[in-house]
């Protein structure tokens, strides 16, 4: 008898890649695939692919330029390239890397394993459908099979697509429409993975806050009393009523979009963690509307100030571009005092990088000098991270809960958890600790990107049962 095929999933990118990763994954092992870590040992490599930034295009073509001395080696591996940028590149990538076998999107997941069989028999196939196809076991990752990169966690989809048209976002047009997922079907599926040992879960939606708007307007044309306002406080309420789950979590909120109630839910549901990440990208109201934001800077500073009187202990990061075209010293200024007066406890910086599709990438006469942006950049940082340490530093002589990730990469010895602000801690605990336990840890001393504690006790120990990796770059 031969012996099983056996696979690797390497994800470029957000949350949404490394779900749609697990998704693959899940549909290889129902096939019979088994999973491998080592490139070397599979028969099968997918690269799930971003296409956010550049260096995203980066990483995927020279990856497959080694790649392609990894399929001379024995001619019948396979190479798959799905995901955002597989969307948007469509024959591109077959043009650069005619070696690869398969090319799929992110409408036909559903389809990875099938394809694979396709292309061993037919040869190189590539398949991308240009809208998600209308039933819940293809259109959302979740309705999948799914094999898990943790087995305490998960993310759970609650809305494909965007409705947004950001100057510099390539999502909408790679992601499709937004499309809400039926609301009892999002609670159902937490009720089975807390049954599977999961005690946190991440909603997933390139716009959850809007979530369920869509639902609502289906409701009223079909003659439904329906109100056209988004059920997301609702969603939270009903899944951290979970019985067994301990967290829960969200991304991405749109500042736009952002609702009172919202918040309100966060604070009366228990296990809703003190998070928020609430993506600024620009503090200029010049560079919001030429960026298509639909906020102004006072607007999005009273919201935020609204969520801290709302939700007790609440931590807040963000996202900020630099650099985008048109940018003055004054709008970057601007950007640096909104910053400020936000005091991030971390933030996700970048540099504008320009995407074939957008809008933002047509402005070539108003981009902004590289040397220019790298001493923007430079300036942000500064700010960013000074907040981010005296807001660690805060929380010195405080006790948290960490539920715990694993021991540390540089030392063994070191263990890492996070709170529930989503911080991470590193601690030496006294005795072994389970990932997925949750103990209580004494913090002792800060940094701009992690907190150091002391572990006091275990407080629980892991539902899971098994831990299976999919690999991420």
């Amino acid at each position: 008898m031969d012996a099983p095929r056996t696979f690797v999933v390497r994800t470029f990118g957000c949350q949404m890649n490394e779900h749609d990763s697990e998704r693959i994954a899940g549909l290889f092992e129902a096939d019979g695939l088994t999973a491998v870590d080592d490139d070397d040992a599979a028969d099968v490599i997918v690269l799930n692919t971003c296409c956010i930034r550049e260096n995203a295009d980066n990483k995927l073509y020279g990856h497959l330029g080694w790649l392609r001395q990894w399929k001379d080696a024995r001619p019948e591996r396979q190479i798959v390239v799905s995901g955002c940028l597989a969307q948007k590149d469509r024959e591109t990538v077959r043009s650069r890397a005619p070696w690869v076998d398969v090319v799929l999107g992110t409408h036909n997941v559903h389809r990875a394993s099938e394809l694979v069989t396709r292309a061993r028999v037919d040869g190189p196939v590539t398949e991308i459908f240009d809208e998600a196809v209308i039933d819940d076991h293809a259109l959302f990752p979740s309705a999948l099979p799914a094999k898990r990169s943790t087995s305490y966690d998960a993310w759970v989809t609650i809305q494909i697509g965007c409705d947004n048209s950001c100057a510099f976002c390539i999502v909408p047009s790679v992601r499709g429409a937004e499309i809400s997922r039926p609301f009892d079907d999002v609670v159902t599926e937490v009720r089975d993975l807390v049954s599977q040992g999961v005690t946190e879960v991440t909603l997933l939606g390139q716009n959850v806050n809007s979530y369920g708007r869509d639902l609502q307007l289906a409701r009223r044309r079909e003659g439904e009393e329906a109100s056209l306002r988004p059920l997301f406080a609702d969603l939270l309420r009903e899944v951290g009523a979970v019985d067994g789950l301990r967290r829960v979590r969200f991304t991405s909120p749109h500042p736009k979009d952002m609702r009172p109630e919202t918040f309100v839910a966060m604070a009366e549901t228990s296990t809703v963690c003190e998070h928020l990440h609430y993506p600024l990208q620009s503090g200029s109201d010049r560079v919001l509307a030429l960026m298509h934001r639909g906020y102004t800077a006072d607007r999005y500073l009273e919201r935020l100030a609204e969520a801290r009187r709302t939700i007790h202990d609440l931590a807040v990061s963000t996202d900020i571009i630099v650099g985008f075209p048109g940018e003055t010293e004054d709008d970057f200024e601007r950007t640096l005092e909104v910053a400020a007066e936000a005091e991030y406890d971390y933030a996700y910086t970048f540099i504008f990088s320009p995407r074939d599709g957008t809008e933002a990438a047509t402005m070539v006469d108003h981009f902004v000098d590289p040397a220019v942006i790298s001493e923007r950049f430079s300036r942000l940082r500064l700010v960013v991270e000074r907040a981010a340490v005296r807001r660690h530093r805060d929380r010195i002589g405080r006790i948290e809960e960490v539920l715990v990730e694993g021991p540390s990469k540089k030392d063994p010895t070191v263990v890492s958890g996070r709170t529930r602000q989503n911080k991470l801690v590193h601690f030496r605990p006294t005795s072994p600790v389970r990932v997925g336990s949750y103990g209580i840890v004494e913090i002792t001393a800060a940094a701009a990107h992690h907190l150091v504690g002391e572990f006091r006790e275990l407080t629980a120990e892991p539902a899971h049962r098994t831990r299976i990796p999919v690999a991420s770059l």
